[in-house]
C-alpha cells in the first residue's frame, strides 16, 4: 500500500486553525475526561504515558510470545517458537493445467493463469460455506498493481515508460486484482488445492463487473465500451478490503488514479480529477495502448474506479459487483458489523493525507438466519463521513438535497454525491485525517479502530483534536466507541465517543512525541500503522508501511491487548523482507494459523528485476523477489500470540 503520490494539493492541506493549540493541551485534556465517557472504565484506568524499559514477557498479558528484533535485510524474521511458512507467490499456478511461472516469458494469457502481483488483502472464508472450519477454506487476496523495474528484466523504468509494449502491459492488467485459492491444512502443513473448482483470478484485464447503486446508469460513467454506464471490465489498486456477514469479500480500489494518463487541464472533468489527485502522468503506460486509459479519449473511464467491489467467491460464475452507494475515493478498506437492530455498517478511510473516514448504514436490516437477505443489501442506506471534536465525533451525512449537497453546489443528484464524496465531504466540514488506512470493528468489544499510517506534510497550525501532531512521522490509532442499546453497540449512531489507542513512535525520543498506555521495548515501538486485524480473542494485530522510510528499519507486524492493563502496548512479531510491507493479517477461526501478505519486496531506490535488493523468497539468481503470502503457525500447534 505504498503511497506514490507524496505531496498533496496545497489546497487539500488548507485544514486547520491558526491558533491551534499544542500537543500537550490537546493530549492532556483528551486524557483528563476519559473516566467520564460510558464504557471506558476499563480502559480508563491506564493513562498514556511514554516508556522504553525492556518488556520481553509482560506479567499478566494473554500476548506471551518473546518479541522479534529490529531487521533491515533480505529475510523475514518470526517471534521464536513461529514457522513462516511461503504458501503463494506471484506466479504461482491457481490450477493444474496452469503454466509453471517463467520471468522471462510473461504472458497475459499465463498471468490469468497464476496468482496476481503485490499481493495485499487477505481474507481466510472457510469451507463449506457458512462453516466455522480451520483447516479447509478459500482464501481470497487482493493484488494491488506492479512494479514494471521487478517484473521486467533488462528495463530501468525511464525506459520501460517509454518502450512498454501492449502485451506488457496486457500482462500487468491481468497481474492486478484478486485471487480466490482453495487451500487446506494437512498434518500442519498448508497447501493449495489446484483441482479446485474454486480458484479463480479476477483482473483488471477480463473479468466483466456490474455497477449497481446510485451511480449505476449515471452519464458520468457512461463510454463507448458501455452507454449504459452499468457494466465495467475490471477491477485495479486493489488494496484493502473485508467480508460481509453473508459470505462475500469486498475488496478496495485505491490509487486507481495511477492507470490514468492525459491532459488533464481542461474537459468537464477537470475540476473532479483535481480533486481526486487524479494528474494524468499515468504511473503505468496503459492509456498509451488502451484508449479506456486514457484520459482524453475516454474521460469517464476514470469514474468506474475508486469504488468498493463485493465478489462472491463461494460461486465462480457469479459477477463483481461495484456498489456505489458506498462512495468513491482512494478506498483503503471495507469492513462490516451488524448493529444492534440487524442493519449492517461499513466503515472504510480514504488512505490519502488530510482525507477523510467513511461509514455506510444499510436501509435495510440483515437477517442472520436468511444469508440471502444481504444480497444487494449494500446498495440502499446512508453514506457518513467522520467530524472529529474535542468531546466527540459525527457522522455527518451524505446525502444529496440536504445541506449544501445541491444542485446550487454542483450536484444533481446521489449518483455525483458518490461520484465526488471527497467534495461532498469537504463542503460538510469533515475532519482531514493522516491518511486513514484501515477502519475495523473488534468484534470483542464493539469499538472501531481508525488507523492513520503518517502525515509529514500536516503543519503544526493544521493539528486538531484527532490529529494532534504536525508534521506527524509515525501514525497514530483511534478508537471510536459508539453508544450501547440493549446492551449492544449501535454502530447506526451518528455521535460516538472517541480516544487515542497509540500514538506512534519512539517513547525514548522526545521529538517523536509517542504514547503508549504502559512500557514498551526497544523492539516494540511502532510506526507508520497500516492494517489492524483482530484474532479470536479480540487482540490487535496492526502490520506498519513506512517504517523503513521514517524510523530505518524494516516494516513489521506488532501485536497489543486492546483492554486491561496492557492495553495499547504494541510488541513486536515479525519483520518483514527489506523493500517490502507486510499487509493483510487474517486468522483462522480458532486463532492457531496467521496469513500475511508480503507485499513488494526490494522496492528501494535502484532495484531493479536483474539487480535487486533482495531476491525473497526464492534467492535464485533466475527469479525476481516476489511478494508471497505466508502461512504463521506455532512450533507446538499452539494459538498465535502465546
Amino acid at each position: 500500500m505504498r503511497d506514490f503520490i507524496k505531496k498533496p494539493d496545497a489546497d487539500l492541506c488548507a485544514y486547520g486553525t491558526q491558533d491551534a493549540p499544542p500537543i500537550s493541551q490537546i493530549i492532556e485534556t483528551r486524557l483528563t475526561r476519559r473516566g467520564a465517557l460510558k464504557g471506558l472504565a476499563a480502559a480508563g484506568a491506564y493513562g498514556l504515558f511514554g516508556c522504553a524499559a525492556p518488556a520481553p514477557k509482560p506479567a499478566g498479558s494473554s500476548l506471551t510470545f518473546a518479541e522479534s528484533g529490529r531487521f533491515l535485510d533480505e529475510t523475514h524474521h518470526v517471534a521464536p517458537g513461529y514457522k513462516a511458512d511461503v504458501l503463494l507467490r506471484w506466479g504461482d499456478p491457481l490450477h493444474a493445467s496452469a503454466p509453471a511461472f517463467n520471468p522471462q516469458q510473461q504472458t497475459a494469457a499465463a498471468q490469468e493463469q497464476q496468482f496476481g502481483a503485490n499481493n495485499d488483502y487477505i481474507a481466510f472464508m472457510p469451507l463449506p460455506r457458512g462453516s466455522n472450519t480451520s483447516t479447509r477454506g478459500l482464501l481470497c487476496v487482493n493484488h494491488e498493481y506492479v512494479l514494471a523495474p521487478m517484473m521486467w528484466p533488462g528495463y530501468s523504468p525511464a525506459e520501460y515508460a517509454k518502450s512498454a509494449s501492449r502485451e506488457q502491459c496486457e500482462t500487468e492488467m491481468a497481474a492486478v486484482g484478486h485471487s480466490i485459492v482453495e487451500i487446506e491444512n494437512r498434518g500442519g502443513q498448508w497447501t493449495v488445492n489446484h483441482a479446485s473448482p474454486y480458484n479463480r483470478r479476477i483482473s483488471a484485464r477480463s473479468t466483466t463487473m456490474r455497477i449497481a447503486g446510485p451511480a449505476a446508469g449515471h452519464p458520468r460513467l457512461s463510454t463507448r465500451a458501455d452507454v449504459s454506464g452499468r457494466r465495467v471490465m475490471g477491477t485495479l489498486a486493489n488494496c484493502a478490503g473485508g467480508t460481509t456477514p453473508w459470505g462475500t469479500v469486498l475488496t478496495a480500489e485505491e490509487n486507481f488514479q495511477n492507470s490514468f494518463s492525459g491532459d488533464v487541464g481542461s474537459g468537464r472533468e477537470a475540476a473532479a480529477w483535481k480533486r481526486m489527485g487524479i494528474d494524468g502522468r499515468g504511473r503505468n503506460p496503459w492509456g498509451r495502448h488502451f484508449d479506456r486509459f486514457n484520459l482524453n479519449k475516454e474521460p469517464n473511464e476514470v469514474n468506474r474506479f475508486g469504488w468498493i467491489v463485493e465478489i462472491d467467491p463461494y460461486d465462480p460464475k457469479s459477477v463483481p459487483v461495484k456498489r456505489t452507494a458506498l462512495g468513491r475515493c482512494n478506498q483503503e478498506c471495507a469492513n462490516t458489523v451488524v448493529s444492534h437492530d440487524g442493519r449492517v455498517a461499513l466503515y472504510k478511510g480514504d488512505d490519502k493525507r488530510m482525507e477523510y473516514v467513511y461509514k455506510f448504514v444499510t436501509r435495510d436490516a440483515y437477517d442472520l438466519a436468511k444469508p440471502d437477505t444481504g444480497r444487494d443489501l449494500l446498495d440502499n442506506g446512508t453514506l457518513y463521513v467522520a467530524r472529529f471534536a474535542q468531546d466527540k465525533m459525527q457522522w455527518l451525512p451524505l446525502v444529496f438535497g440536504q445541506g449544501p449537497l445541491t444542485k446550487a453546489n454542483g450536484f444533481e443528484n446521489q449518483g455525483d454525491v458518490v461520484i465526488d464524496s471527497r467534495r461532498a465531504a469537504d463542503l460538510l466540514g469533515a475532519t482531514p485525517m493522516d491518511r486513514p488506512e484501515d477502519v475495523e470493528v473488534n468484534p470483542a468489544s464493539g469499538r472501531v479502530y481508525v488507523v492513520c499510517t503518517f502525515n509529514e506534510n500536516r503543519k503544526p497550525d493544521q493539528v486538531d483534536a484527532a490529529n494532534p501532531r504536525g508534521p506527524n512521522r509515525h501514525g497514530h490509532i483511534i478508537e471510536i466507541i459508539p453508544p450501547v442499546v440493549n446492551g449492544k453497540p449501535d454502530h447506526t449512531a451518528t455521535e460516538c465517543a472517541w480516544e487515542f489507542f497509540v500514538l506512534g513512535g519512539d517513547p525514548k525520543n522526545a521529538e517523536h512525541r509517542a504514547r503508549y498506555h504502559g512500557p514498551v521495548s526497544p523492539s516494540g515501538w511502532i510506526a507508520a500503522p497500516d492494517n489492524i486485524a483482530f484474532d479470536p480473542k479480540g487482540r490487535a494485530w496492526i502490520s506498519t508501511d513506512g517504517q523503513d522510510d521514517f524510523v530505518g528499519f524494516a516494516d513489521s507486524l506488532y501485536a497489543a491487548e486492546t483492554s486491561g492493563p496492557h492495553r495499547g502496548v504494541t510488541r513486536n512479531f515479525l519483520s518483514c523482507p527489506r523493500g517490502a510491507e507486510v499487509t493483510g493479517p487474517a486468522f483462522t477461526p480458532d486463532g492457531k494459523t496467521l496469513f500475511l501478505a508480503i507485499q513488494h519486496p526490494a522496492d528501494e531506490k535502484g532495484s531493479t528485476f536483474d539487480k535487486p535488493s533482495t531476491r525473497w523468497p526464492d534467492f535464485r539468481a533466475d527469479m525476481p523477489p516476489r511478494s508471497s503470502v505466508l502461512a504463521i503457525t506455532k512450533a507446538d500447534g499452539g494459538e498465535i500470540g502465546s
